[in-house]
């Protein structure tokens, strides 16, 4: 069966099955843990404080949390050596109180550094000492708190080779395998996942992403996962069948997958036709990781509208998430729901 066959065959049944979705009272995080993956996104902890409705939704739709900035570089460390857990220890302790699991991220990328770091004169030596300093810090405070860490991301260019980034020029090629060790020697428990865009599902970058990781666990790098970003649009998105294709050969090398950050852009205003299709691809994805026992959680960036990064990064595009900026469920939502109470059904 073609891959546009299933998705019509899903559409349909968004359409047909409106019944069925009143027999699955609640939100979508006890029908995830009934499917047998955790149902995340990512959170703008600073709404946390003043919006009492986005943290209700939070705590009834999903079960794993991921901070949208709070724990990035710029923003715990923003001068060297102050350290900065505010926002980091109120988004743990909001997850502890709502027993969601915390996704931490993340702890290398090229992206949101202090300027003391990016305009400063350090000998390579002198940056490992700084990032493993960091990593050790952060990694430390959450032990046994945080289940999981971005350790790096989007090291590997849309060619396929390795990335440039600040910290390959600074330190080598060895910095991803170093922040994985000094990583697992703060917290030995915790799930450590290399994450990426655009290497979902066939391509270049796939393979590199697959290259990368492929030898880090030949080098006995503690590596656990790979993360698939799943940043699209209803006119730029993988095939699943790619997606699920992908996701088996990591699994091959003996690691779990994930869809860290998913979101589908539209053209505002978004239409009807486009909602329907953006819920199409929602599901879709959502089955590619329900048919793969190594992917164990699925994730978008973000839960509403109002609080996605897409217009202020892509003009004119939004609508990008399960719920609008009022809170209310989208198709998606509804396509999202179905993908997991079919799972959730065969597993009973």
């Amino acid at each position: 069966m073609s891959w546009r066959i299933t998705l019509m065959a899903i559409a349909s049944a968004v359409v047909c099955t409106t019944a069925t979705f009143a027999l699955a009272a609640g939100g979508v995080r006890s029908l995830a843990h009934t499917a047998g993956i955790h149902f995340g996104t990512a959170v703008n902890v600073e709404a946390l404080g003043t919006d009492a409705p986005y943290s209700r939704l939070l705590a009834r739709e999903f079960d794993l949390v991921t901070p949208e900035n709070a724990m990035k570089f710029s923003v715990i460390q923003p001068e060297r050596g102050r350290f900065d857990f505010s926002q980091a220890d109120a988004l743990v302790a909001f997850a502890e109180a709502h027993a969601m699991q915390v996704n931490g991220h993340v702890l290398v990328w090229d992206q949101q550094l202090p300027d003391w770091l990016t305009q400063g004169h350090f000998s390579s030596d002198e940056l490992k000492a700084i990032l493993r300093e960091h990593i050790q810090t952060v990694v430390a405070r959450y032990r046994g708190r945080v289940a999981s860490w971005d350790v790096a991301a989007e090291a590997v260019g849309e060619d396929g080779k390795p990335r440039e980034t600040f910290w390959s020029r600074g330190i080598g090629a060895d910095y991803l395998a170093l922040a994985f060790r000094w990583a697992h020697e703060a917290d030995p428990q915790a799930r450590l996942r290399y994450n990426d865009y655009g290497g979902e599902g066939a391509g270049a970058k796939s393979d590199g992403i697959y290259t990368l990781v492929a030898g880090l666990r030949t080098h006995r790098v503690p590596i656990d996962a790979v993360g698939l970003q799943m940043h699209v649009s209803l006119n730029d998105a993988p095939r699943p069948e790619d997606v699920r294709l992908n996701m088996k050969r990591l699994a091959a090398l003996g690691l779990q997958t994930d869809i860290t950050e998913m979101d589908v852009m539209l053209p505002l205003p978004a239409s009807r036709a486009a909602l329907k299709k953006q819920a199409v691809l929602y599901g879709a994805m959502l089955q590619a990781c329900l048919a793969v026992p190594q992917c164990r959680s699925f994730s978008t960036w973000g839960a509403t509208d109002r609080y996605s990064w897409i217009p202020e990064f892509f003009p004119g595009q939004g609508a990008a998430l399960l719920f609008d900026a009022s809170g209310h469920a989208k198709p998606a939502y509804w396509s999202i729901k179905l993908a997991l109470l079919t799972k959730a059904s065969h597993k009973r």
